[in-house]
């Protein structure tokens, strides 16, 4: 993959993208830069964990929580509770049990972007046609069950500590910011990390419009910058990872660049509170997707183990 180009300090006004993944690993492929995860990534990524400390990455979801309002809500239906036998159900030798189902929009909570979730034109990632997402069938092609389970590298770039507190509204942190980040903390990006960006937005502002709305993240060529670095996905504490809105105007090109152009998935909504408490910017990463055949995402809890 030939390098990018990245034109200004701050943040570039014309980012130009002169490289992608398209083919990079076959015309069949559906995994885009998970495909960096070799057995060498996992094994070197188990020797970081030192204290046995699991953390959880994932912010709560149910009724109330983790849906934008253009999305249903999620929802939760009891298909037998106690009520069932305060009007007589029966409970043969005192056995009682509850169950409940749930309806919940696959982009709710904390969920992982499968690579048919975005795209730009007539062609999906990897140039397979978009015709692939189908209202019949859902996604064809690069649907959720195509993620596959991930296990590698963490790295937590914490720009609350970097910056000195919690981002504000629609703050971008740029290519340059992102170059620093590592520099400070004496780090060197690896092909196949998950890079996971903390902005202090879901503590500041989860379960608010704004939060939607307003959000601090990755500009343009701070996405491009991690497609070169060879992340093999990004996720942050926000709703989409991205500023918002965009600076210059465009509709989630950082969706865009690196979805569509660079097959890194996206991890958003994450919780990074606990993790960042640990003082600690490499780890074990794991998150398992569901299989949901066809969907454009799929709910998940990562975890950090350290």
């Amino acid at each position: 993959m030939s390098l990018l180009r990245i034109t200004s300090r701050k943040r570039s006004k014309t980012v130009s993208i002169e490289s992608n993944n398209w083919g990079r690993w076959g015309a069949d492929d559906e995994r885009g830069a998970l495909n960096l995860i070799d057995a060498e990534k996992i094994l070197s990524s188990l020797a970081l964990v030192e204290k046995g400390v699991i953390i959880s990455l994932a912010q709560p979801t149910g009724p109330g929580h983790g849906a934008p309002p253009h999305r249903n809500p999620v929802s939760r239906f009891m298909d037998r509770d106690a009520g069932d036998y305060a009007l007589g159900a029966r409970a043969p030798g005192g056995f009682k049990f509850a169950e409940d189902s749930i309806a919940l929009p696959t982009h709710s909570g904390t969920h992982i972007d499968a690579l048919a979730h975005t795209w730009s034109g007539d062609a999906l990632y990897n140039n397979f046609p978009a015709s692939n997402i189908r209202s019949t069938k859902g996604a064809v092609k690069l649907g959720a069950e195509k993620l596959g389970s991930i296990v590698t590298r963490g790295v937590l770039l914490d720009f609350v500590k970097l910056f000195g507190g919690p981002l504000k509204p629609s703050q971008e942190i740029s290519a340059a910011d992102l170059k620093q980040a590592y520099e400070d903390l004496g780090l060197s990006p690896q092909p196949g990390d998950a890079v996971l960006i903390r902005t202090g937005w879901w503590k500041t502002m989860g379960g608010e419009k704004e939060y939607f709305d307003l959000e601090p993240g990755i500009s343009e060529d701070g996405a491009l910058y991690l497609a070169n670095c060879e992340a093999s996905l990004v996720g942050s504490d926000n709703y989409a990872v991205e500023v918002q809105p965009d600076p210059d105007g465009k509709v989630f090109p950082v969706h865009l660049a690196l979805m569509h152009q660079f097959g890194i998935p996206l991890v958003e909504n994450l919780d990074l509170e606990e993790l960042a408490q640990s003082n600690v910017n490499t780890f074990l990463f794991i998150l398992l997707p569901l299989r949901l055949e066809g969907s454009t995402a799929s709910p998940a809890t990562p975890i950090a183990l350290i």
